[in-house]
């Protein structure tokens, strides 16, 4: 028997077995630094000419496996492509990244959810990640952005859980339409509409509808240039809201649970507390106590608290608005799940935000529900499948000064008098003074619920035939039911009957795009061309009821009431567009961009409902043609210019007809006016009338159209550890929509809509990023922003000089949203004139104040030592009037601190009769109450400096669960709002507008629950 053929087969399968050790997959953990040996969290890691990849972790590690000899490819943003050989069996790896000396090709979304290179760009745009929104740790996505982008202007409405904030680019451009933003969401547009408020104050803006968790990123687009294939609606700015994907490489589900606590306390206006409720006896020249139960008043001008006595007994001091609100307190509970396969990825994410308010029985409940799945269905065919769902409860309170509002009784409430128990012994209200509710029998006899629930699916399809050409279809809707609710039990001051408001709206937009993007290289060119097609419809259907005359106390129910008006509305338009761009770039130094867009819209007249709009724009980036030795310092360097035109059309619709109406049933009703026709009421006898409404409709209306100019220079110096972005823009909207301008009374109308305003805005912005510090174990990141918007009313309507709008007025000559009210008489030089009573006075009304800032500016420092992260960021505002109606109203009851000075006195200024200098001395309740009776008294510098955010975090990694399955782990400590300057405001915050978020609701500060100073901790871990 010859042995040598067996053993040649033993040899063979030996090394067979060898060869099968080696490929089993071996797992490899490395550690991705930079030259300083700092890690490079966000690396990609990539096994060539194999599906598998992963990212780099915060700390820098990763893992990943391979079989037998591989290659890896890591890159990184900033930072020079690396391939690295592993060898079979090898275990571990040390990669060090090179910063790219060439400039930083930063990808961002531009219109139409479209990305391209920064350095391509040639307008102003700025990006903040979702990190960033995050750690703000506020509920609404609007005040995150606080302080983060040149240009941009927020201002929350009150601190009442689920309150809207406005959001402004650049300035208002329209004098009653929106003037806010518009929202996309991986490129559909969606609703932000402020609703759910049936009675005085702000509602929620739907913006606060979606998750911050779920946001990859916010790309800012502010310029007409930036926005033009957006067209009738690009006036406004637009935000570009990127939601999160999973991950593309091959990658095992990572599961990530964060839990978010925090505590609020508000920020309260001083008020005094020296002196008793009570007034000045004019007999006895002296300030005498009112007890509020036998003697009822609303003023606190009584005897000094020190030395009262009740009843022989040394009286007590009680603080009112201590009393009444309390630690609000928020719970943010988030759990995400991520992965893929590489030919497939996807990403859910669910959380519930639980936030009870400072106001007793003011809370906001959100339920958020997020998916993404993107596959490739066929090798050059894309689809992305995603929904966000959210469920929303918002409970809330009047706020303002009205008399079903707490927040007025509660801060001009006497600190002699104790609100509790709230009611009498036979039932009625136990209250201060007459015709106003007592604040804790408002919690248990009004509320307002607000509850929503809202879909925004999106489904995209790219289809790349070849390489340099892809087309996407992408389809998307926005819709929301919302039922809010009013009730107001019998025995109220406002209404004794009681009542209960009823409203149903039903919102739904879809949208559709279809676009095709060619990208081809030409010798020295790349040219890009894109085509497109956009259709979007969107219906309003609103009901309200409202029942006065409740005959059930508890009973909830409309059908009780004696009297129920139902009105139900309808509102429905559509948008069709074409659009193109052309963007031609020669050697990555000269770029051109052209933009062209044809718009339809159905709100606008028939002959002319389609507009063209468009833009021109170039940029140089002259970085390219510098030596080298200057290119290591100055690594980038663009200039940019840009003109467009873009639109609003900024109309209800049914504007274009004179509609008929109800003869009655108008008032309470939102958006309908009332019409009185004789005596007589309907229906009558049995029949049902309507007419014409009062407002004549214009067949002939066009677009808002808005012209701009920009002017830009980007630089970044020292291997991109300094950046400069600077910008000069000019911008004019021309025919201006203006509804209801009075006409003459003989046509039979009221007034009309036309196209008559013009405006102008000029500013400039300015954004500087630097990295300090930069070193193995410690980094610092500065971010600084600043931004001055001057504003000018240029023409109304057929000579008319002024008009208003709800608490502002627009004047020609003046800034939009001047504040207008009575002015102390004064004489040439600027004394008080006194009248023979020795009080100034007020003859006339004038312009007293101008609500837009002179400047608006946020800095950021971050800073990284090994595992732990502090973070801060200052907001600031420059000027910016407030009508502070706290005190104005105060005042005449002698509450704000400031009326503690009540001492007779000699008011200085130049008496009417004589033309003297005053003598006469008045007492303080008469000075004080004369003050509250002449507006320019409450008007103040809105300035402030606030300490938005500050964080502290530390990362964990393995370390506080080694050993388990458990990946990493980090804690941090969050302040919001905890530290605030305004040298010229008595109230809270200056940062408020207490009425909500529209154009007309700007600069008043107004008995509104007051915004809140928090401290949050979170604990998040990821598996």
């Amino acid at each position: 028997m010859n042995p040598k053929p067996y053993l040649l087969l033993i040899v063979a399968m030996l090394c067979c077995a060898v060869m099968r050790v080696y490929a089993q997959p071996v797992p490899l953990k490395g550690r991705v630094t930079d030259q300083n040996g700092s890690p490079v969290p966000g690396a990609t890691v990539k096994i060539l000419h194999t599906g598998k990849g992963t990212t780099v972790a915060a700390n820098g590690d990763f893992e990943i496996s391979h079989e037998g000899n591989a290659v890896l490819e890591i890159t990184a943003i900033g930072y020079d492509p690396v391939q690295v050989n592993v060898a079979a069996g090898q275990t571990t790896v040390a990669i060090t990244l090179r910063e790219s000396k060439k400039e930083l090709n930063e990808v961002v979304v531009t219109a139409l959810g479209v990305k391209r290179e920064k350095r391509a760009l040639t307008y102003s745009t700025q990006e903040v990640k979702g990190a960033a929104l995050v750690e703000a740790k506020e509920p609404n996505i609007v005040n995150a952005l606080s302080g983060k982008v040149a240009g941009v202007q927020i201002t929350s409405s009150s601190g009442t859980p689920g309150s809207s904030s406005r959001i402004v680019i650049r300035g208002a451009t329209s004098f009653y339409g929106e003037n806010q933003a518009l929202i996309i969401v991986d490129g559909v547009p969606v609703n932000n509409d402020e609703t759910g408020n049936l009675n005085s104050g702000p509602g929620t803006n739907r913006l606060a509808d979606i998750d911050p968790a779920i946001i990859e990123n916010i790309s800012v687009l502010k310029g007409a240039a930036a926005t033009a294939l957006y067209g009738s609606a690009g006036a406004r700015g637009v935000i570009m809201i990127t939601t999160k994907s999973g991950s593309a490489a091959a990658k095992k589900p990572a599961v990530t649970f964060s839990q978010d606590v925090s505590f609020e306390t508000p920020w309260l206006p001083e008020t005094q507390d020296k002196y008793a409720q009570g007034e000045y006896n004019y007999d006895t020249k002296q300030y005498e106590y009112f007890d509020g139960d036998i003697k009822k008043t609303s003023s606190s001008f009584g005897p000094l608290m020190d030395t009262l006595m009740i009843n022989g007994q040394k009286a007590k001091k009680y603080n009112p608005a201590k009393d009444f609100f309390k630690t609000g307190v928020t719970s943010n509970s988030t759990v995400s799940v991520n992965g893929g396969n590489g030919l497939s990825d996807y990403f859910l994410s669910y959380s519930y935000l639980k936030q009870t308010g400072t106001t007793p029985k003011t809370d906001y409940d959100r339920h958020a529900l997020f998916a993404k799945y993107n596959t490739k269905i066929l090798k050059n065919l894309n689809s992305t499948f995603q929904l966000n769902y959210s469920s929303s409860l918002n409970d809330r309170l009047p706020e303002g000064y009205i008399l079903e509002a707490p927040i007025w009784t509660v801060l001009t409430a006497p600190v002699s008098w104790n609100p509790l128990p709230y009611l009498n012994p036979d039932g009625t209200q136990r209250v201060f003074r007459y015709s106003r509710n007592n604040p804790y029998w408002v919690l248990d006899n009004i509320y307002n619920k607000a509850r929503v629930n809202r879909f925004i699916p999106v489904v995209t399809l790219n289809y790349s035939p070849l390489g340099w050409l892809t087309i996407t279809e992408r389809m998307g809707a926005d819709i929301y039911s919302e039922q809010d609710k009013y009730r107001e039990s019998r025995g109220s001051a406002a209404n004794p009957t009681g009542r209960i408001i009823e409203q149903n709206i039903n919102f739904r937009q879809f949208n559709h795009d279809f676009i095709v993007n060619a990208t081809k290289d030409v010798g020295n060119f790349n040219l890009n061309l894109l085509l497109g097609n956009n259709v979007l419809s969107t219906y309003t259907q609103t009901e309200y009821a409202k029942g006065t005359g409740l005959s059930i106390d508890g009973f909830d129910n409309i059908g009780q009431a004696s009297s129920i008006s139902y009105n139900e509305t309808h509102y429905q338009n559509r948008k069709v567009g074409f659009y193109a761009q052309a963007n031609v770039d020669y050697k990555r130094t000269f770029i051109l961009s052209l933009t062209g867009r044809y718009d339809g819209s159905s709100v606008l007249s028939q002959e002319k409902s389609f507009y063209p709009y468009g833009s021109v724009a170039g940029s140089f980036v002259f970085s390219e043609l510098l030596s080298p030795a200057v290119t290591d310092v100055m690594n980038f360097g663009k200039i940019r210019l840009s003109y467009a035109t873009v639109g609003n059309d900024n109309v209800r619709p049914y504007q274009l007809n004179t509609p008929y109406q109800l003869p009655q049933g108008g008032g309470d009703v939102p958006g309908v006016a009332g019409i009185i026709f004789t005596n007589y009421s309907f229906p009558f006898q049995g029949q049902t009338g309507y007419l014409l409404s009062q407002t004549l409709g214009n067949p002939s209306l066009k677009n808002e159209r808005l012209n701009e100019f920009e002017i830009g220079l980007e630089t970044n110096f020292f291997h991109n550890r300094l950046g400069l972005e600077a910008s000069y823009f000019a911008r004019k909207t021309n025919d201006g929509i203006i509804p209801g301008v009075p006409i003459a009374p003989s046509t039979g109308y009221s007034g009309t809509t036309v196209n008559a305003a013009r405006m102008q805005n000029r500013g400039i912005e300015i954004l500087l990023n630097a990295r300090p510090v930069q070193s193995k174990d410690f980094s610092w990141d500065l971010t600084f922003n600043f931004s001055r918007i001057r504003n000018k009313v240029l023409y109304i309507y057929n000579g008319q000089s002024q008009i208003g709008n709800g608490f502002t007025s627009i004047i020609v000559g003046q800034p939009y949203g001047v504040i207008v009210g009575s002015l102390f008489k004064r004489t040439a030089g600027g004394q008080l004139l006194i009248d023979d009573a020795g009080l100034p006075f007020s003859d006339s009304t004038g312009v007293i104040g101008d609500i837009n800032p002179d400047w608006i500016a946020g800095i950021s420092n971050t800073f990284r030592y090994k595992h732990f992260s502090l973070s801060f960021l200052f907001d600031m505002k420059k000027g910016g009037d407030i009508q502070n109606n706290v005190d104005g109203y105060g005042y005449f009851y002698g509450t704000p601190k400031v009326t503690e000075d009540r001492a007779d006195r000699v008011v200085p200024g130049i008496n009417v009769s004589d033309n003297k200098p005053n003598t006469t001395v008045v007492n303080g309740q008469d000075y004080w109450r004369r003050l509250s009776g002449v507006t320019e008294s409450v008007i103040q510098d809105g300035t402030y400096v606030k300490l938005r955010t500050i964080s502290l975090g530390y990362d964990f990694g393995r370390s506080l669960f080694p050993n388990t399955f458990v990946k990493s782990a980090s804690l941090i400590v969050t302040g919001r709002n905890l530290w605030i300057y305004s040298p010229h405001f008595t109230g809270g915050d200056p940062e408020v507008s207490s009425f909500g978020a529209s154009s007309g609701s700007q600069g008043i500060y107004s008995f509104s629950t007051p915004t809140s100073r928090s401290v949050n901790f979170t604990l998040k871990v990821s598996f």
